[in-house]
């Protein structure tokens, strides 16, 4: 059996064996086969469903067939008990030699351990952010953008070719808005007599945008533009010029100057893109319209009316003839306008045409990190996606819930319009880039979390990022004290002495990496890494809890040489798998606690 995945490899094995006594099934009666770790670990290391599975097929009475494939694995030279449980599992016990032989395996693979051809290559598309440039990003971006990061290393690590993508949003009346209000910060930067209040009167909608962070922006239009973009008169010195000198150049430098900021809080936070993709470029490029031509030939757009909705009626409504996309044919409770009454195009329009430019770009997997307030968005967008492609292209969605930032027991208010909230770089600069990252991970992401500041900074059990910190850190004490053996001296270690409960337990959690490298990945769940970690580092913990109680499972002990090397191998291994999967959330592995 191979040393990488012992989980696939056993269900190979189980598979086999499942052929032997059943030689005519076909291929299909076995493809619903697992084997997993039995929910109570009393029960064993592994669990197989397999004779329950293929029974019906069989027509052969579960437990009879559950008896006959648990002698078949009884005689696997890593097995030491097969015994056949409930309606047709089988649970096995490992030999602890196989598992102890786990331990030069993760050796000489490295943080490479876990590594998996699960995606054979697939490329997929990860788009995730995607804030709106209005402004700096703040803790509510952060979740997303640290989950779609650590997604995008989870699907690489399992053998997909991942391109971390950013959408920016500068169309609509969004980045409108912003322009009115970064205009008002470029008179004040010419000395402007106006009050802040009376410009806000004469901007459509109102001055929206109103924090500091403009300022700087105000100042670098002055420095490029001088007062070109400004009429000058009598009563204010300096006012508004009409929207036609100066809107788009306005708008185009703003949204630059934010994306840089934008740009320089991920890679504060670590988080990096591939590709960057404009939504006016999407739209310039005629992409919704190559949209609406391939819907058309397919006699999947038309012209009609839609029932007013229940409830809240969405922007996108209007009681007239609008351009509608047959969304019910892929899945979806509605058609979906894609153009208004007037014939500009909806919100929903442009997000079809970005999907069809991913589509022509040679994707057949889609990942996105939406936040839970874009939950009623799924299944419209995953029907668009199945229409262009022809059900060829998948469209997996990952949404993210609120984030509440606690301090001193108190919740933090964010008001990103008025420049009071919470920004992301205010979060680093409190707890770390490391502490941001693991904590936003430590609950799935549909669920909401508290980030409690104090918390976070804690060095106690009951922070998760100190505890697995800390584990790898003690790991890496106890090599500098050994003199960091050579890896490969301690891959070739005679590992007899490994036999502790703890030290086996410690064994049978690191050669579950793997399986949760591949199930993680293709649930989408990269919290699931973060807690396998949590799991990881408490076994590491209680096994050096021992040894303070128990001087005989010492790491190291002078008078029993072999032992020793045994033990620093178990720890080496413990400190390679700890680093491959803070590695896939991208968090740095630290080397000692002060």
């Amino acid at each position: 059996m191979t040393s990488h995945d012992i989980f696939a490899a056993m269900r190979a094995r189980t598979v086999a064996a499942l052929r032997d006594i059943l030689p005519d099934l076909p291929d299909e009666a076995f493809a619903k086969v697992q084997t997993e770790p039995p929910r109570d670990p009393a029960h064993g290391d592994m669990a197989t469903n397999g004779a329950m599975v293929v029974a019906k097929a069989a027509k052969v009475p579960p437990p009879k067939l559950a008896a006959e494939l648990a002698a078949r694995l009884a005689a696997l030279p890593e097995v030491a008990e097969a015994a056949p449980a409930g309606p047709g599992f089988v649970n096995l016990r490992l030999r602890e030699s196989f598992l102890r032989a786990q331990v030069p395996a993760i050796l000489r693979s490295g943080e490479a351990y876990g590594d998996s051809a699960m995606g054979q290559g697939v490329r997929v598309n990860v788009e995730y952010v995607s804030a709106n440039p209005t402004g700096p990003m703040h803790v509510g971006h952060c979740r997303g953008a640290v989950v779609g990061d650590a997604l995008a290393g989870l699907l690489a690590k399992s053998g997909h070719d991942v391109t971390r993508e950013y959408y920016i949003n500068d169309a609509g009346a969004q980045v409108l808005a912003l322009a009115y209000a970064a205009y008002w910060r470029y008179l004040q930067a010419l000395g402007t007599s106006m009050t802040e209040d009376h410009y806000a009167q004469s901007v459509p909608g109102g001055l929206q945008y109103r924090g500091e962070y403009l300022i700087p922006v105000g100042a670098a239009l002055k420095e490029r533009h001088g007062d070109a973009l400004a009429s000058h008169d009598g009563v204010f010195g300096y006012a508004a010029a009409g929207p036609d000198v100066w809107l788009e150049v306005v708008r185009d430098t703003t949204v630059h100057l934010m994306m840089e900021a934008i740009r320089e809080d991920l890679a504060a936070l670590g988080v990096r893109h591939d590709v960057f993709v404009s939504e006016r470029a999407v739209v310039a490029e005629g992409w919704l319209e190559k949209a609406e031509s391939q819907l058309a030939a397919k006699e999947l757009i038309y012209t009609g009316v839609l029932e007013p909705p229940k409830g809240k009626t969405p922007d996108d409504w209007e009681p007239r003839p609008q351009t509608l996309f047959r969304a019910t044919a892929f899945g979806d409770d509605v058609d979906r306008p894609l153009r208004k009454s007037d014939g500009s195009g909806t919100y929903f329009a442009n997000d079809v045409a970005n999907h069809l430019g991913k589509i022509a770009r040679g994707f057949p997997q889609l990942v996105q990190v939406w936040g839970a307030d874009h939950g009623g968005y799924v299944k419209r967008m995953q029907a668009a996606v199945a229409a262009l492609s022809d059900r060829g292209v998948t469209l997996d969605v990952v949404l993210t819930q609120i984030v509440h930032v606690m301090k001193g027991g108190e919740p933090v208010r964010m008001s990103k319009r008025a420049g009071t909230y919470v920004t992301l770089r205010d979060l680093i600069e409190e707890v770390g880039r490391d502490a941001v990252r693991f904590t936003m991970l430590t609950r799935k992401a549909d669920a909401q979390m508290e980030f409690d500041l104090d918390k976070v900074v804690e060095q106690t059990r009951d922070n998760p990022v100190f505890y697995v910190q800390y584990a790898h850190a003690r790991c890496r004490s106890v090599l500098r004290q050994a003199g960091d053996p050579a890896v490969a001296d301690l891959a070739a270690a005679d590992l007899a002495a490994l036999g502790d409960p703890a030290e086996l337990a410690l064994i049978r959690r690191m050669a579950a990496w793997p399986r949760t490298v591949e199930a993680a990945a293709a649930a989408r769940e990269p919290h699931r890494i973060a807690f396998f970690l949590q799991d990881l580092a408490g076994d590491f913990h209680v096994l050096w809890n021992r040894g303070r109680d128990d001087s005989t499972l010492r790491f190291i002990r002078a008078e029993e040489p072999e032992a020793t090397r045994a033990r620093l191998a178990l720890v080496a291994a413990t400190a390679t798998v700890l680093r491959s999967g803070l590695a896939v959330l991208g968090v740095e592995p630290v080397e000692e606690m002060r």
